[in-house]
């Protein structure tokens, strides 16, 4: 007699996802690290931040945007199998902040890996990572955001969550600026805690912006020897949501 393989544990846990993107329509990493690289995005729903300058408010600001038809549950089993039907190796899962469901995704992150996966986090590095996400395969892209972002520093600055991603191994730090003054915060951020390598990426949501703000820091990035990035979907896709 046949024994039924027993179920593969968490598969049927529902993350509360905002959109996913990059099987039907192709896109890329368009920030930090692997900027350029073809990936594949899911963008979970909700945040603990409230960052003025934020361009996904759709995750988190339900004064502007309806949750019911800005969100819907998936199991892992569906974002695993979606993920699984493109080539592109590189997942990025990012948000609002994705480490607020964070317990349901370790059989994510598990499952994605099985597949020949390999996954990036984009996170505001408010929350002390789980163990079982600090593994081969997975990197975080810590974005701490400073005040010229629109966050106060009180919530936006948590030094247990810093310590722990610089710590790991699996993390690089991403700041954004919107002008040079804003690299003085950044270096007293990664002097203090500790955090290295650094990356920073101009503010904007357009391309004029985007173009305007990298011409406006990389003389000072340069002689901070900090890598710099910019934002290849905003320049190449205007911003369009889904890509």
């Amino acid at each position: 007699m046949t024994v039924p393989a027993a179920p593969v544990a968490g598969l049927s846990t529902g993350l509360i996802v905002a959109e996913r993107f990059g099987v039907e329509t192709a896109t890329f990493q368009g920030e930090g690290p692997s900027l350029g690289h073809p990936a594949l995005f899911i963008r979970l729903s909700r945040c603990n931040l409230t960052c003025s300058r934020c361009d996904t408010k759709y995750t988190w600001d339900w004064t502007q945007f309806d949750p019911r038809e800005e969100s819907t549950k998936l199991s892992v089993a569906d974002l695993v199998a979606w993920a699984a039907s493109s080539p592109v190796e590189l997942v990025v899962v990012t948000g609002g902040e994705p480490l607020l469901q964070q317990q349901r995704l370790v059989p994510l992150v598990r499952e994605l890996l099985a597949a020949g996966k390999r996954i990036e986090f984009e996170t505001n590095g408010t929350l002390v990572p789980d163990p079982a996400l600090l593994v081969d395969g997975v990197r975080f892209n810590v974005s701490p955001k400073i005040r010229s972002f629109g966050q106060d520093e009180s919530k936006s600055i948590v030094p247990s969550a810093l310590k722990a991603f610089a710590v790991s191994g699996r993390a690089v730090f991403k700041f954004v600026a919107t002008r040079p003054a804003d690299l003085d915060r950044i270096g007293e951020l990664a002097a203090v805690h500790r955090l290295s390598p650094v990356w920073v990426m101009p503010e904007g949501t357009t391309a004029d912006a985007v173009l305007a703000a990298t011409r406006d820091l990389a003389d000072a990035v340069a002689a901070r020897h900090w890598h710099f990035t910019t934002r290849l979907h905003v320049l190449a896709f205007a911003g369009t949501r889904g890509r």
